[in-house]
């Protein structure tokens, strides 16, 4: 399993989709295919949460991700924790659902002795480490984010930084929406670092609508790959496609 990859989807945005498709329906698919859609609902200092809030925690919920509401200062400590615990619950439930088929569908991990836990969780910290890691950012230009963006660009920052001292290869793609032209649009292409997010973010302009849902749609389809071996770790809710090396 140290060769496997894990995929999430992070999107960061303050408000509501209000163009396209709903985007819980499509965070929804991503997770059949076994990427992990993780949100982060920007606020402004002092206001309050609201629908576009709720969304975000729907969207999460769908994508079987993470969901944090923060105000804008708090966004680059967010990010890391966000991607970190997302990795971590996704590897979870593969060492449950792995668990589950060595104890029986009726016995759980709590079931096991302590330190049988412990070796678990082990486990579990040791692939966070060692797994590839795939993160595409899905970042919010509409109009009303035009103030955060230098706080979204130290995060992201901060992001790749942070995740340098894993074992395990990171590669990092970067969309914006509205684009120019598109719904969506891939500014940053996979690298394993976001050394170029100072010309991506100068080149922004920032659009009225929020089309999420067709910005998670373009997302999705840069995950698309030919010749790579899949299998499915896991079933159900739960499962994770797990993309192996080799042809």
């Amino acid at each position: 399993m140290s060769t496997g990859k894990v995929k999430q989807i992070l999107l960061l945005t303050d408000g509501c989709s209000n163009q396209g498709e709903d985007p819980s329906s499509v965070a929804s698919y991503a997770r059949e295919k076994g990427i992990t859609v993780n949100v982060i609902g920007i606020l402004e200092e002092g206001a309050a949460q609201n629908h576009g809030m709720r969304e975000v925690e729907e969207i999460a919920m769908a994508g079987g991700g993470v969901s944090q509401v923060v105000y804008a200062n708090q966004l680059a400590r967010t990010v890391q924790m966000v991607t970190r615990q997302a990795m971590t619950q996704t590897l979870h439930g593969v060492v449950h659902k792995e668990l589950q088929q060595i104890l029986g569908q009726n016995r759980e991990m709590e079931d096991l002795p302590p330190d049988k836990r412990g070796e678990v969780m082990e486990v579990v910290d040791e692939l966070g480490e060692t797994v590839d890691l795939e993160i595409l950012i899905l970042v919010d230009t509409s109009a009303s984010m035009k103030s955060k963006l230098p706080m979204v660009k130290e995060a992201l920052d901060d992001l790749s930084i942070s995740l340098t001292s894993r074992s395990g290869n990171n590669r990092f793609s970067l969309y914006l929406f509205p684009g120019k032209r598109n719904d969506a649009e891939k500014v940053i292409s996979w690298t394993p670092r976001l050394s170029s997010l100072q010309d991506a973010f100068s080149r922004i302009k920032m659009g009225g609508v929020t089309p999420t849902g067709p910005a998670l749609k373009a997302a999705l389809s840069s995950f698309e790959k030919d010749g790579r071996k899949k299998r499915l770790l896991g079933d159900g809710e739960d499962g994770v496609f797990i993309e192996e090396s080799g042809t």
